[in-house]
């Protein structure tokens, strides 16, 4: 009882509705679409929880994305996408680790279940976008290598994919739009997978409910950086339903 206390006094109502119907409309197109690939419906659920605690910022999110990025490497493994394997084994379970502990590291007041906000320095933002051109050109051929399906969708879900994970560990808010715009491409990419094998439409609702959620990400995280910023200008602690830790 507690527990379900804590969780009404920590999201919004408008939150809940939100994972509420990421899960229903998950599982439904799980059941319609699929009923075997239960590693898929588990890394659904993983994500879409991991997503609105993320919108939060709370490090509890970076948790899930690391066990999100296990499950998803291993389904990317049965459609020959190579690069998706990669780029989640290899690179955002890996910086998701990284993101964790940095998140941990700022908490906002002392709150754990609140990272504080950065701002990134226009200096930041090109030494970025050099890193991700060279990541970039480096997967291409990696990809190639490997003779990955769709490969220019793959490589490009590389590029967002990293700008995704190097914000996060930034702790920018931007961090969000990187997600959705990788949401975009991993919607072409799994569409065209579906094309093949209809159970992968389940996927495909999948990173369609997780664009919602990045979106909705950003625009929350740019009001929280801004009642972090009103708070910090005040000296008085931010609102109490963003600083009401989740147990």
């Amino acid at each position: 009882m507690k527990t379900i206390q804590a969780i009404r006094s920590y999201f919004t109502k408008g939150e809940l509705a939100l994972w509420l119907a990421s899960v229903v409309l998950i599982v439904a197109s799980f059941c319609l679409f699929d009923r075997e690939n239960y590693l898929t419906l588990s890394a659904s659920l993983v994500g879409a929880t991991s997503l609105i605690l993320n919108a939060k910022g709370n490090p509890l999110g970076q948790l899930l994305m690391i066990v999100f990025s296990i499950l998803y490497g291993i389904i990317s493994l049965t459609f020959a996408y190579y690069g998706e394997m990669i780029t989640y084994l290899g690179m955002t379970a890996p910086m998701a680790v990284v993101a964790l502990v940095s998140w941990l590291r700022h908490p906002f007041q002392g709150n754990r279940a609140q990272v504080r906000v950065n701002e990134l320095k226009t200096w930041e933002f090109a030494f970025m976008a050099a890193l991700t051109a060279i990541v970039t050109f480096a997967f291409y051929w990696i990809l190639k290598a490997f003779h990955t399906a769709n490969l220019i969708p793959s490589t490009i879900s590389v590029t967002t994919s990293f700008l995704a994970v190097y914000l996060t560990f930034r702790r920018s808010a931007y961090f969000a739009l990187a997600y959705a715009a990788n949401d975009v491409v991993l919607i072409v990419l799994w569409s065209l997978a579906t094309a093949t094998d209809v159970t992968y439409l389940s996927v495909v609702i999948c990173f369609f409910m997780f664009l919602v959620n990045d979106l909705y990400g950003f625009v929350n995280w740019k009001r929280m950086h801004a009642r972090q910023r009103q708070a910090a200008a005040s000296g008085e602690p931010a609102q109490a339903a963003e600083q009401a830790p989740l147990r």
